[in-house]
């Protein structure tokens, strides 16, 4: 049995359907804090399997014990935790207790009950401002925001934790862009507010919520001026989880992964590829360059592709394709009660 925190998040919810489908038992937390308990449902409607879930935080440790006393327990992936970097700068104590002491709490339960197999869900934001690309795991480490340094932290806390007990095995993958949504339209990213990523936003400026993207920098050293990222779609990303999991039971010890295509695409060639796909216009200004942001981010996964056997299948179009799906069936999210009309 495995445990998924924040799992009715974006990247949660599609990584508890791929273990689902690959016949693998959870048992699945969220609070909800940012995310809608429709996704639960809906993970369960695209696979048509049940499974435990609890309405609870990981600083909640009195539940987080009834819930190994209860179950079966063997790994755990875990992805809750704040998410924003612009929040992250304005409230970094937010982000710290959350993320950091959040983290804290669930290791010593699963130290407690003797679960060893952790996968953690990380960022490339650990990478800061890269000084060359592609980025692989040996590059060297620098956050610009605490979002970013919450997420190092809890690395270098986990790397102590295996050097101190080399029972423990723990993956943490370095997730690059994840975009897209899961091909049914049933989930996908779903913001509450204002986005903060640029899919989000551009899928919303093309179903007619926004008036227009703003393009943070165009004077860049890419191609176009505009920044450039490497986009993943989330379904690949969730597929990333399955291959650790093989990996964490083969007692592989402490390792770290890339999630990414190795590909990076401007934040004009994306909005591009999206006008193909939506058959809309997607009118966007340009605006000064935002504190902290980067030029070029993009990922080497030759590692992943190597030692799990895991790779990046679907490209840009593909990835645009399914996010707006997710838009038209949901433009309100999981707000949505019905399919928007007239859009396809």
């Amino acid at each position: 049995m495995i445990l998924v925190t924040g799992a009715a998040g974006y990247i949660g919810s599609h990584t508890c359907v791929e273990l689902l489908n690959s016949d693998l038992g959870i048992v699945a937390i969220d609070d909800f804090s940012n995310s809608s308990f429709q996704s639960i449902d809906r993970v369960q409607k695209i696979t048509g399997k049940k499974f435990d879930f609890y309405e609870m935080s990981v600083m909640d440790t009195e539940k987080l014990e009834m819930i190994f006393s209860r179950h079966n327990i063997q790994a755990v992936i875990h992805f809750a935790g704040y998410k924003s970097v612009s929040e992250s700068v304005t409230n970094p104590l937010k982000y710290y207790q959350n993320n950091i002491t959040g983290t804290l709490f669930l290791i010593e339960v699963m130290k407690k009950y003797n679960v060893k197999n952790l996968i953690f869900s990380s960022s490339a934001t650990v990478y800061g401002n890269p000084t060359n690309v592609p980025i692989s795991e040996n590059s060297k480490v620098g956050v610009t925001n605490p979002y970013g340094r919450s997420k190092l932290i809890v690395e270098e806390i986990l790397r102590d934790i295996h050097n101190s007990d080399n029972d423990w095995n723990i993956v943490l993958l370095r997730y690059f862009n994840p975009i897209g949504a899961h091909k049914t339209g049933e989930i996908g990213e779903d913001p509450k507010g204002r986005p903060n990523n640029l899919l989000p936003y551009v899928s919303q400026v093309a179903i007619g919520i926004r008036e227009k993207v703003s393009v943070f920098g165009n004077d860049y050293d890419t191609t176009d001026g505009t920044g450039v990222r490497d986009y993943i779609h989330v379904v690949d990303l969730a597929k990333g989880h399955l291959k650790s999991i093989e990996k964490l039971y083969t007692q592989c010890g402490f390792k770290i992964y890339n999630l990414g295509t190795g590909q990076g695409y401007s934040v004009l060639e994306v909005i591009q590829a999206f006008e193909k796909v939506s058959n809309r216009k997607i009118d966007y200004t340009f605006e000064p360059r935002r504190s902290g942001d980067i030029g070029i981010c993009y990922a080497d996964p030759s590692r992943a592709n190597v030692e799990l056997k895991w790779y990046a299948e679907k490209k840009l179009d593909e990835m645009c394709r399914d996010a707006w799906n997710w838009q038209v069936k949901n433009p309100d999210g999981y707000k949505s009660h019905s399919v928007y009309e007239g859009i396809l």
